[in-house]
């Protein structure tokens, strides 16, 4: 998980502070060096760290902070207020044009992930602000490039145009001017990345960025190279004068240098982020939320953007009324286990959890075969038999596992998974009923959600 070991040295400097109950000079000074020695190692830039705890000691040690009832969080929040504006203060956005398509110029180094990362972008686009983007192929040079980017855009039900093996410049052009004849409202060019910055490959992005006047271009690293993404976003900015930057790989970088180097050393702001390898797996970056993940405070805006992502009311409202009247059925049971899935990376939901709860999350999985072993099940029940159980007899389990290729074992522990859901689900007769429905007794266990 991102910032992990940060957080734990961060945590555990505070608590120190906490324990002091008054404050002095020095022990603010000494917070502070355990502090910069954290983010160091966290492999921010030296200048960063510098610059980061001169400002921070110089309000901590402010009358107004020593002098509070609570000092010790007094400190905390200067570091939180001061962490957001490290990465940018606000959450940057997209520029959109005012008359024909948005052109998004996607540039990075190879292997960071452009071209996935361009789809991911893409359909983040399409699903939250209901645009219609166009993929154009503009990397003519790396080995399948447009067979990935084709692959990626199918599974998204993203258009993609693309030349073959022209000039990127003129495919980019072809592209912005098929997407003004179709309809699209945004134009995403994926573009060629070299093993390092070069002359040539700088050559060519500039040709493109005269030619097509892109309203972003944005760069993409690998939070996981830690400096050397600082390092290549200041040499794209100089070159090519980045509008920002999309980190990829988030989810493995343990330390977060990146992400908190970025905007200090370059200007530009890290305007969205990947968590994960799934194509739904990208999110603005918003670096109040970050700031208090790193702390260990959570980020509840986002878990709840999440759950309201997959929760549906009218289906929340109708399983609510038949929980009044006690009658919780297989086929309800099967939409639980959708909006579960709906929600993601459990471990990742782990990093918006404050405090102990996020721990107790953290390691978490859903068991994907487990899971699909139970949607095969009751999916190769007949209506009837979701919503009356009780009728599965020995013939009917028979017919159940021969039509999903598993045992009559396998139909039985998921009848009984559910008759203890139910003996659960007579306790929640009054009150609302949440989203997820609460733990699921026999779904659920330590370390492993099935």
């Amino acid at each position: 998980m991102a910032f992990e070991g940060l957080t734990e040295k961060l945590n555990a400097t505070f608590k120190r502070l906490r324990g002091k109950g008054r404050l002095t000079e020095n022990d603010v000074r000494e917070a502070m060096r355990e502090v910069r020695l954290a983010l160091l190692e966290a492999d921010v830039g030296y200048k960063v760290v510098k610059d980061f705890v001169a400002t921070v000691t110089e309000r901590a040690i402010g009358t107004d902070v020593l002098d509070s009832l609570t000092p010790a969080q007094q400190v905390i929040k200067i570091v939180n207020e001061e962490l957001t504006n490290l990465m940018g203060g606000g959450t940057a956005k997209l520029t959109m044009a005012n008359n024909g398509p948005t052109v998004v110029m996607m540039v990075g180094l190879q292997g960071a992930g452009k071209t996935t990362t361009t789809a991911k972008l893409a359909g983040l686009m399409r699903k939250q602000y209901t645009k219609r983007p166009l993929l154009a192929a503009c990397d003519v040079y790396r080995p399948a490039a447009i067979e990935q980017l084709k692959v990626v855009g199918g599974q998204l039900d993203l258009p993609v145009f693309e030349e073959g093996q022209g000039d990127p410049v003129t495919i980019a052009q072809n592209a912005i001017r098929h997407a003004r004849d179709y309809g699209s409202d945004m134009v995403f060019l994926d573009t060629a990345g070299r093993l390092h910055v070069d002359e040539t490959l700088m050559d060519e992005l500039k040709r493109m960025k005269a030619a097509v006047r892109p309203n972003e271009i944005l760069l993409v690293v690998d939070a996981m190279t830690g400096q050397d993404a600082v390092n290549a976003a200041s040499a794209f900015d100089e070159a090519l004068g980045i509008d920002g930057v999309i980190l990829t790989k988030l989810d493995g970088d343990a330390r977060g240098g990146a992400a908190l180097s970025i905007r200090a050393a370059t200007g530009k702001p890290i305007k969205f982020v990947g968590t994960g390898e799934k194509l739904d797996m990208i999110e603005p970056f918003h670096p109040d939320r970050m700031a208090s993940r790193i702390l260990g405070m959570g980020d509840m805006l986002s878990f709840i953007e999440k759950a309201q992502a997959s929760y549906d009311e009218k289906q929340a409202a109708k399983l609510e009324e038949k929980l009044r009247k006690n009658r919780f059925t297989l086929q309800d049971y099967y939409d639980q286990l959708q909006q579960l899935r709906g929600m993601g990376d459990l471990s990742q939901l782990a990093g918006m959890m404050p405090g102990n709860l996020g721990k107790q999350l953290q390691g978490a999985t859903i068991d994907e075969k487990a899971m699909a072993h139970t949607e095969a099940i009751i999916l190769s029940m007949t209506p009837l038999e979701r919503e009356n159980p009780q009728i599965l007899n020995a013939s009917r389990k028979k017919r159940i596992a021969a039509g999903c290729g598993l045992e009559v074992v396998d139909v039985n522990r998921l009848l009984k998974q559910f008759d203890m859901m139910q003996q659960l689900t007579k306790q929640m007769t009054k009150g609302r009923m949440p989203g997820m429905g609460g733990r699921m007794h026999g779904f659920g266990r330590k370390k492993r959600f099935k």
